[in-house]
């Protein structure tokens, strides 16, 4: 074979190898993330989950609302996460302490008075990073390559709206915002029709999803679907780490009330349901649809109204998650904690 026939093929081969490889590294890279979150004990699971996948998902920082508890109790709360899941090179900004408009709800009855069921809460060692979250969202979306980061929202969605009402050409950074929010099928947690997360402050919801990002929904409609039980809370305790503990100890506290009040066999984790779709879609299925948020007062005070069959004929806004494997998600969650101290 001649020698430049030999060359051009080991050229070649070294072409492809290199393409490969790069690939590979994209195919690796992890998602840049933001978390915006109330804690909250699924909040807290979420976090400890999240953090505890820092091949998957690089957190660039942990932005804070009041939604669940007070803004000051979930700030604490969510650098406790950082801490427990020893993290906390992750900067935790506060955002905001009340809705764009409605008057302040919390969910003590549900998450305790300092947010957290379950675990004891102390003062983290590390204090909040200077500045507001608000103020971050702006000045980081507003920076960053265009579609690059993503927003994982876990409690109402005011620091994301007030950035959008001030900055509104932020929305280029924006890759996509995972919102663990409303409900169709299942019914609501805080009325007959509506989640708390956007009952909460449906205005904000209307901002977002008026901003034309692209959304994913994780409504009730799923996360009632991905329920512990006797088994899987003993797998989580079977690993027999802090993490575990914490985890084991807050969510055998925090699932008794849904259980009670819906009949459920066992409880759902809501919020670390929008980590897991982050790491594993595949998890999860749902379908494009046209989504809006009720925001008039009086009963359907927010509701999300999910046209699933596709009834109105309008423009598909949302990703709405309908369903997902539950021992898949109780799998991989333990097999993040198990990471963890």
């Amino acid at each position: 074979m001649p020698e430049r026939v030999q060359k051009a093929k080991r050229l070649l081969r070294g072409l492809v190898l290199m393409s490969a490889l790069s690939s590979t590294a994209v195919l690796a890279a992890p998602r840049d993330l933001i978390i915006d979150t109330d804690p909250g004990a699924d909040d807290v699971v979420a976090l400890l989950f999240a953090l505890a996948s820092p091949e998957e998902l690089k957190v660039r920082a942990i932005t804070t609302v009041a939604g669940n508890v007070r803004l000051d109790k979930t700030s604490c709360n969510a650098r406790l996460a950082r801490e427990w899941a020893g993290r906390e090179e992750v900067p935790v900004y506060a955002g905001a302490p009340t809705p764009l408009v409605r008057t302040p709800i919390y969910a003590e009855n549900i998450h305790g008075e300092e947010g957290l069921p379950g675990v004891a809460v102390h003062e983290p060692k590390k204090g909040l990073a200077q500045g507001s979250a608000v103020q971050y969202l702006i000045d980081t979306l507003g920076g960053a390559e265009p579609n690059s980061i993503t927003l994982a929202m876990l409690g109402p969605q005011t620091n994301l709206a007030l950035a959008l009402i001030q900055a509104p050409q932020i929305v280029k950074g924006i890759k996509e915002v995972v919102v663990m929010g409303g409900a169709h099928f299942n019914g609501g947690n805080i009325t007959p029709v509506a989640e708390f997360n956007l009952y909460a402050d449906p205005q904000a919801a209307e901002v977002v999803l008026r901003s034309g990002v692209k959304l994913t929904y994780l409504p009730l409609d799923v996360t009632h679907k991905v329920l512990t039980s006797e088994a899987r809370l003993k797998q989580i305790r079977g690993l027999n780490n802090h993490a575990s503990k914490l985890v084991g100890d807050i969510l055998d506290a925090y699932v008794k009330g849904d259980m009670a009040h819906y009949g459920l066999p066992g409880g759902p984790v809501h919020d670390a349901s929008v980590i897991a779709y982050l790491l594993k879609p595949e998890l999860f299925s749902g379908r494009q649809i046209h989504m809006s948020v009720d925001s008039r007062e009086g009963p359907t005070f927010g509701q999300t109204i999910a046209d699933w069959y596709g009834t109105l004929e309008l423009p598909a806004n949302v990703m709405w998650i309908e369903s997902g494997d539950a021992q898949g998600f109780f799998d991989l969650l333990s097999e993040r904690l198990a990471r963890l101290q």
